[in-house]
């Protein structure tokens, strides 16, 4: 693995670039672009997937959003969506740059709401030639169906716009957290769901807990992704082959819904598979869902882009 930096707009974007087994500069590798989930780093799920995609004859890029973990940029903690999927975008021009990546043989692989974006980047990213998700999530839709009612969630937007107003004016940024700090503030909060249950123990316990990865969000960019739809134009845009991995254990971040949506809106050549016994999270890090899914991934980018150098 090498420690890489590139730029995204004015943000130095950084990454970890694994490299195949064997590997030879001389010679020509397909690449795939892995995309984290929205609050995680490149240490973790992404990480695990690019490791093992680069065990399969792939240069596997993993890195970290603009204005999160090791990246530089500010606000701290904003998730963008816009700028989500232009880091895909200077992601593969990073890629083109390195001679022994074959520039006709870029793939992108997206993992929950990473998914998303990358569905969304290839849409008018044609230089990425396979687009493969796991538990994807389209992160805006995820967000407005949260809210109990239209009312709450106008609501939330018109806070978001005094909080921006308070801050133009000198206050200091507004920080909220993604998922409760614990099992036990979860319990008070009466919130009971598998995926934020599940999401408490991948993020907040020693199982993948990160320094880099904070539970925090920039309370104000809660507006943009209310406003994203990551699958918008979907039917008319993707063109390039599609493999969507989810598991059958259905929790209420929409994991199962939105691979099945997906995969019904997209007119592309397509596949769905569905892990038996796998749930949101355990397509993270847990053996053997996750290596079901690279399982499935391998075979994929080897028939749609050129797994072996040349």
């Amino acid at each position: 693995m090498k420690i890489v930096s590139f730029r995204s707009r004015h943000v130095d974007i950084a990454g970890h670039l694994y490299l195949p087994v064997r590997f030879d500069e001389r010679n020509k590798y397909s690449a795939i672009v892995c995309v984290h989930p929205g609050s995680s780093v490149k240490e973790q799920t992404a990480g695990i997937y690019a490791r093992k995609l680069a065990h399969q004859g792939h240069v596997a890029l993993a890195y970290d959003a603009s204005c999160q973990g090791d990246s530089t940029g500010e606000p701290r903690f904003a998730e963008e969506p816009a700028t989500r999927v232009e880091d895909i975008r200077s992601a593969v021009d990073f890629l083109t740059t390195l001679r022994y990546v074959d520039e006709d043989s870029i793939g992108v692989l997206g993992i929950c709401a990473g998914g998303g974006y990358a569905v969304n980047a290839c849409m008018s990213e044609r230089r990425i030639k396979a687009v493969g998700t796991v538990t994807v999530t389209n992160i805006g839709a995820g967000y407005r169906n949260s809210y109990s009612s239209k009312e709450s969630l106008i609501e939330t937007l018109e806070q978001i716009g005094r909080q921006r107003t308070r801050e133009a004016r000198g206050e200091p940024p507004r920080f909220v957290n993604w998922l409760p700090n614990s099992q036990e503030e979860r319990e008070r909060a009466g919130i009971t769901g598998l995926d934020t249950t599940e999401a408490i123990d991948y993020y907040l316990t020693p199982r993948a807990q990160h320094e880099n990865s904070t539970n925090l969000l920039l309370f104000r960019s809660v507006a943009s992704v209310i406003a994203f739809d990551a699958f918008h134009l979907v039917e008319e845009l993707l063109t390039q082959p599609l493999q969507i991995i989810i598991g059958n254990r259905v929790g209420k971040f929409g994991a199962f819904h939105f691979g099945h949506e997906l995969f019904s809106r997209a007119k592309c050549k397509k596949d769905l598979f569905v892990i038996d016994g796998a749930s949101h999270y355990d397509l993270y890090d847990r053996a053997p869902y996750v290596d079901s899914a690279v399982e499935k991934l391998t075979a994929f980018y080897g028939e749609n882009l050129r797994p072996l150098p040349f």
